[in-house]
């Protein structure tokens, strides 16, 4: 699989406040194998594991095992990435869970809850909960006790006097930290538990709760940006569209060179078998693939004939094509093109 990647403006915000805490910033950077030039924009992509190595490199300098969390408490997630503009313009609570797992993707990837949203408002009697749905192991404790403050942080901020956290419980462990919780998270903690959850007061959850109104405006203009900005993460992230896009100018040649292929993407042929293996998927396939839905689309918009079509996609006789298309469509592809 693909390095998962996340955006640059946490990394940055962490190791701006590891350096006020006393660490040397160029140790840390060093830490990481990044340079300035990667964190010149809040919204660059850099490896997960970057930031972990950060997270590390930061602790050992300062000695401090709650670096993570006291950053996470000291911090506003509007100054590190759009999603935290779009949380703060959002109409209520259950709202901006929903914009947050929407968005998350462009904070860092994580494929282990993709099958379900991470963060879940959950009725439990007269409790209400928010449910984090990552699971967590070993060390992965600092990434989810984050979290959890990450709410606490921002509702202190946003309405300071109201009252939001009432207790919290994690599957971890006690960490090296936990005599500090009670001075940061404020709340009753249960750890040992079966899942991770924070207990919210129910009135934020009330029909009549709505946070500030008069941001649709600058919510629609945060949600579009962050909408462009999936988009061509989503297309960037996969191997097999990069490809689509490098050969499909090139398929009335025929049969296509999987060595210039790799060339053109800045890889040996060895790496792209490598890596297509890993998306389960091979080169001829997306040759063949790309050919069955182009023949659909220009049949569809009847502005080809069938010679034409079996031409533009490098068939060199209609036959060739025709046999094609049949096993793509079990159609003759005449009959699909009058029909549509």
């Amino acid at each position: 699989m693909a390095e998962p990647m996340m955006a640059a403006g946490f990394f940055s915000a962490l190791l701006d406040y590891a350096t006020q805490r006393g660490a040397a910033r160029a140790p840390l950077l060093a830490a990481t194998g990044l340079t300035e030039d990667d964190l010149a924009h809040q919204d660059n992509r850099v490896p997960v594991g970057a930031y972990h190595a950060l997270i590390a490199a930061g602790i050992e300098a300062t000695g401090d095992t709650a670096l993570l969390l006291r950053h996470t408490f000291d911090s506003r997630l509007e100054t590190m990435s759009v999603v935290g503009q779009i949380v703060h313009s959002s109409a209520s609570l259950g709202h901006a869970i929903e914009q947050l797992n929407r968005y998350l993707f462009l904070m860092a990837e994580n494929d282990v809850v993709a099958a379900r949203d991470r963060f879940e408002l959950c009725h439990e009697g007269a409790q209400l909960w928010i449910v984090d749905h990552m699971p967590v192991q070993g060390p992965d404790h600092i990434g989810l006790e984050a979290s959890f403050a990450r709410f606490i942080s921002e509702f202190r901020r946003s309405f300071p006097g109201v009252t939001f956290e009432l207790e919290m419980q994690v599957t971890y462990a006690p960490p090296p930290h936990a005599a500090e919780y009670p001075a940061l998270f404020k709340i009753p903690v249960q750890f040992n538990a079966r899942r991770n959850a924070l207990r919210i007061d129910p009135v934020w959850d009330r029909p009549d709760t709505h946070f500030e109104p008069g941001n649709e405006y600058a919510f629609g203009i945060f949600t579009r940006h962050a909408d462009e900005m999936l988009a061509k993460l989503r297309l960037s992230n996969s191997l097999r569209a990069r490809i689509e896009a490098q050969i499909m100018p090139d398929l009335h040649k025929g049969a296509l060179s999987m060595d210039t292929v790799a060339r053109d993407l800045g890889m040996s042929r060895q790496t792209l078998y490598r890596r297509l293996k890993e998306e389960g998927v091979t080169f001829a396939e997306i040759h063949d693939s790309l050919r069955a839905r182009m023949a659909r689309d220009y049949l569809t918009a009847r502005k080809v004939s069938v010679n034409e079509t079996a031409y533009l996609l490098g068939f060199s006789e209609a036959s060739s094509f025709v046999r094609a298309f049949k096993r793509w469509t079990g159609q003759n592809p005449t009959a699909f093109r009058d029909g549509a």
